[in-house]
Parts: structure tokens; C-alpha cells; sequence
């Protein structure tokens, strides 16, 4: 190699080294800049959830105001049957008369008067029993490869005991007896 080439190659070393400090330096600069727009971007995404979650607070702010403005009983009463009809919380175990009273942003004891004025059900819990027992006694009749226990769930008791004592307090006959009599209903039929 002659000393020419030599130092040929030395500039473009030299070169080299520059251009590879200055791609360093760039990307140091994006970098960062990617940092900073992520941030930005996880900043924007806490912001529009908190945003959202706002939303829902006061959606459900002005429906419970709606709904706690609502003096006349009868319509008060035809919301409940449309919410309970809707989304079905009575499936829920843990859904009681204070959730009750929360679903429709009305106070417990408003909701207490309610069911004491204008149903047959004296309670708010009353009411949700029967709907429990109305879903458990369809469930006996409708899926009868189902197990008590899995009524008992799917009709939201929080156990077997429970949904026998109500379904016995309602019909006269344990869950077991009703779904014999509809088997033996169903078999004179045929």
C-alpha cells in the first residue's frame, strides 16, 4: 500500500468517525424525542380515560338527579321494572335493596316507601327474592339437566339452602318436588 492510499484511508477513517459521532448524536435526539412523545402519548391516554371515567360519573350523576326528581311512584316503579328487566341484577347475589336504591339514585328509605305503598312486595329485598325465586323456578323448568346448585347461582342465591327456603315459602314444595311434578306433568302429556 502506498502512503497516498494510506492517507486516503486515514481521511476516510476520520470521515467515518464523524459521520458515526454524528449519527450518535442523532440518535440521541430521537430518542429522546420518542421519549417525550411517549410521555405525551401516555399523558393523552390518562387523560382521555380520565375524561371518560368523568363522563360516566356524570351521566350517572344526572340519570340518579333524574331519578331522585321523580315524585310520581308509578313511574318510579316503571323504571324499576324496566332497569331490573334490562340488566337483570338480581342475578347478582351480592345485589340487594341498597343496590338497589343506588341503580336508581334514589335514596333507601324513598325506595322503602315506594315498595310499602305500591306493591305487594312489602320490601325492596322482598321484591328481589321473588325475582330470584321467578328466575330459579323458569331455570327448574326451562333446564332441568341443570343441578339445584347451579340454579341457585344462575338465579343469583347466594346458596342452595337459600333458594330452597324462598322456592318452599313461595310454592309448598322444595325445588327437587316441583321439578318431579313437572316431569311427571310432562310425561301424562305425552
Amino acid at each position: 500500500m502506498t502512503e497516498k492510499e494510506i492517507k486516503q484511508l486515514q481521511e476516510e477513517n476520520t470521515l467515518l468517525k464523524a459521520e458515526v459521532e454524528r449519527l450518535k448524536d442523532e440518535l440521541v435526539r430521537m430518542v429522546s424525542r420518542n421519549l417525550d412523545l411517549s410521555e405525551r402519548l401516555e399523558y393523552d391516554v390518562e387523560l382521555h380515560r380520565r375524561a371518560q371515567v368523568a363522563r360516566e360519573i356524570m351521566e350517572g350523576y344526572v340519570e340518579r338527579q333524574r331519578n331522585a326528581d321523580l315524585q310520581d311512584d308509578g313511574q318510579l316503579m316503571a323504571l324499576i321494572e324496566m332497569r331490573v328487566e334490562k340488566e337483570r341484577p338480581h342475578l347478582r347475589p351480592d345485589f340487594d335493596a341498597n343496590a338497589l336504591a343506588e341503580m336508581l339514585g334514589v335514596s333507601h328509605t324513598r325506595l322503602a316507601q315506594l315498595f310499602r305503598h305500591q306493591t305487594i312486595h312489602r320490601t325492596p329485598d322482598a321484591y328481589i327474592d321473588n325475582l330470584r325465586v321467578l328466575a330459579a323456578l323458569r331455570l327448574l323448568r326451562e333446564q332441568p339437566n341443570y343441578t339445584i346448585a347451579v340454579v341457585a347461582e344462575e338465579a343469583g342465591f347466594s346458596n342452595v339452602r337459600t333458594l330452597q327456603r324462598r322456592i318452599q315459602e313461595a310454592i309448598g314444595m322444595s325445588p327437587v318436588d316441583y321439578r318431579v311434578m313437572l316431569t311427571r306433568d310432562n310425561a301424562f302429556r305425552k
